[in-house]
């Protein structure tokens, strides 16, 4: 039986934090996803050249916050800077089950094996290892496959999974960020770099 196809669509950028706090915002103020993604289009609130360009970022943005609970939506507003990065990484990893995949397989097995450095090769090895099972990933280009891991990399540091020289990093948790993330507790935290221990701890 073929395996489910990955959502590649996050080559559409970064973690994109400003601008997901200010779209939940103000989502928690009319409700409304429609809405919101009609007031992004006519007051240009990405401020991109074109309108073709703010419709795709802002399509895939909701696409992403439309997965958090409104208590996390709630505290991705409220939350510290880096509380925030951890809370819309939860949402991508939500949204693209090739991040999630590669997270645990890939930066979770090798925090858990002490060994933090990541490399451009563990990404390559992850997806050509996918796609003996994935025939959309065996039939990318060359760039497309560098692009896909240049802007994954950029989302690991700017949500503080990796650090500038590409450390894979534990997470900081504040009591708050643990407080939203309760209700969901192991489904969400297992998104990060932590041990198994951590991780019974943290979601109890």
């Amino acid at each position: 039986m073929p395996a489910t196809p990955y959502s590649m669509s996050f080559t559409t950028g970064g973690l994109f934090q400003q601008e997901s706090v200010e779209f939940s915002r103000l989502y928690l103020e009319i409700r409304d996803w429609d809405k919101l993604s009609d007031q992004v289009a006519k007051q240009n609130l990405l401020q991109v050249r074109t309108q073709s360009s703010s419709k795709r970022i802002a399509r895939e943005l909701i696409s992403r916050l439309k997965l958090l609970s409104e208590s996390e939506l709630l505290g991705l507003v409220e939350a510290s800077g880096r509380d925030q990065g951890y809370i819309l990484w939860i949402a991508i990893c939500r949204r693209y089950q090739f991040i999630a995949d590669f997270t645990k397989e890939v930066i979770c097995a090798r925090y858990i094996r002490l060994q933090p450095d990541m490399g451009h090769a563990d990404f390559d090895a992850f997806l050509d290892r996918k796609a003996e099972w994935h025939s959309e990933l065996d039939r990318l280009s060359d760039s497309t496959r560098l692009k896909l891991r240049q802007v994954l990399f950029r989302i690991l540091r700017e949500a503080g999974i990796l650090s500038n020289t590409l450390q894979i990093q534990s997470p900081i948790w504040s009591t708050q960020i643990l407080d939203i993330l309760k209700p969901t507790g192991s489904r969400s935290l297992q998104y990060f770099p932590i041990f198994e221990s951590d991780l019974e701890r943290f979601a109890s």
